[in-house]
């Protein structure tokens, strides 16, 4: 299988750069070459996202942008895998027919076999269980070599009105600890100086298969690690946000102090009708204990906008809340109406509504943001380098107040060389847009 060049193109979430980091282990193991450029693959495999209406949508362009390569001649076959083709199976197979396979969730661990098919001209279609999807094992890594996502569940058992992830990945299923353990001490000895710790609702970790949350016993083990700097921790639900979790975050010098926290409203109605709990008096009351246990915490959230049945003054309960609380890093979208969910049967706000609230939170949200910048400047902050930006002639990376691929950058100037993975000192000088600009310090 050597002579047979594959690549694949992961789409979405984290998650499932993860699920197409295990892929390409199993492809490799298997004797294929692998390559990042599709134009230049025998076998191109598209790893989809079904979670919102634009996800999908850039999901469905790719491969039809791929059967456009196919047609040339420049690729001979396409895969599609992920979300999406769990999600509509039939849909895919039929008026995609630029695809030479359509596999669900539960047929990722047999990809190896299913290229090989393909290339004996075998139209597949495989969808076994999705709880078949392997969540452990090995892989090879796509982000830059000192950072990586660890995710430590899959699935999900919280079924929120509006979304469809239970529908596709499943029940909530963690991670023998174990498990993780060893991957992470694995990507750690490969150079990782960051590990991002993930999962569909990562403050539930272990309750499936220990009985009890065990996030903060597992963060206490990675925070062992020799060689590994930072860890943080996205995706964590405000009502598994335990006092051990916070004080874990707090001592452990490792963990960096930023949240992602998902409220998606604050107000008790809505939330309700999103099946989620709290209100916007619990909600504050959270914040304020982080933020008092936690100094200098920054707090990432997203909101949804035009959620069904959302009054005017519900959404403007959630506009004063975001600018209240004030949250350094945080996304709102209009609500996207995903069938098969509870919240799609409810009366709809219309679309340009739903863009109009989402689009006034995020104006509101850029001089909170500008605002959290200005704050920082004449400080001195360390980064962690990514990598030299020949457009502005100088160097990029992140501090702790900034993850990886959803937040800005630090631009810096240097009299010498930094390579990526390296952290050094910046005083911020300036601020542009939304990234902070300055100096290296030595």
């Amino acid at each position: 299988m050597e002579n047979y060049k594959v690549a694949i193109v992961s789409l979405g979430c984290a998650k499932n750069r993860v699920d197409a980091e295990m892929m390409l282990y199993k492809l490799k193991s298997a004797g294929f070459t692998l390559t990042d450029d599709p134009a230049k693959a025998d076998v191109a495999i598209v790893n989809t996202c079904g979670f919102i209406e634009s996800a999908k949508q850039e999901s469905i362009d790719e491969i039809i942008e791929l059967g456009k390569l196919k047609e040339e001649g420049t690729i001979k076959h396409i895969v599609v895998t992920g979300c999406l083709a769990e999600r509509y199976k039939e849909m895919i197979a039929k008026e995609l027919p630029e695809a030479d396979a359509v596999i669900g969730l539960g047929a990722n661990g047999d990809i190896a076999e299913t290229v090989k098919a393909v290339l004996e001209g075998t139209h597949t279609e495989s969808f076994p269980d999705k709880e078949l999807q392997p969540i452990s094992g090995k892989r090879i890594q796509s982000t830059p070599l000192h950072y990586a996502y660890l995710r430590v569940a899959d699935g999900c058992d919280n079924c929120c009105t509006y979304c469809a992830i239970p529908l596709i990945r499943g029940r909530f299923r963690s991670r023998k600890m174990e498990d993780i353990i060893a991957e992470a001490e694995y990507l750690v000895e490969g150079g990782v100086k960051e590990l991002n710790v993930i999962a569909q609702d990562t403050t539930r970790y272990g309750e499936d298969i220990y009985g009890k949350l065990m996030l903060p016993e597992l963060l206490r083990e990675l925070c062992k690690i020799e060689g590994l700097r930072w860890i943080r921790i996205l995706y964590c639900y405000p009502d598994r946000i335990t006092d051990e979790l916070i004080d874990t975050i707090a001592n452990e010098e490792k963990i960096v102090k930023y949240i992602d926290l998902p409220l998606q409203h604050c107000n008790g109605r809505v939330l309700k009708a999103m099946n989620r709990k709290g209100d916007r008096q619990s909600l504050t009351a959270l914040i304020k204990k982080i933020r008092e246990r936690i100094p200098s915490v920054v707090l990432r959230t997203t909101l949804i906008a035009g959620f069904p049945t959302e009054t005017e003054e519900e959404f403007d309960d959630a506009a004063d809340f975001a600018k209240e609380i004030g949250f350094e890093r945080l996304g709102c979208f209009a609500y996207s109406t995903e069938e098969d969910t509870p919240a799609a049967e409810l009366p709809q706000v219309e679309p340009e509504e739903r863009q109009f609230r989402a689009n006034a939170i995020m104006e509101q949200q850029q001089y909170i943001m500008e605002s959290f910048n200005n704050s920082r400047l004449d400080t001195t902050i360390e980064v962690l380098t990514e990598g030299f930006d020949r457009y502005a002639e100088c160097y990029f990376g992140r501090s702790y107040a900034e993850a990886p691929e959803v937040d800005p950058n630090v631009f810096f100037v240097a009299d010498r060389k930094v390579v990526p993975g390296e952290f050094v000192q910046v005083k911020i000088t300036d601020v542009m847009d939304c990234d902070l600009i300055g100096d290296l310090v030595e």
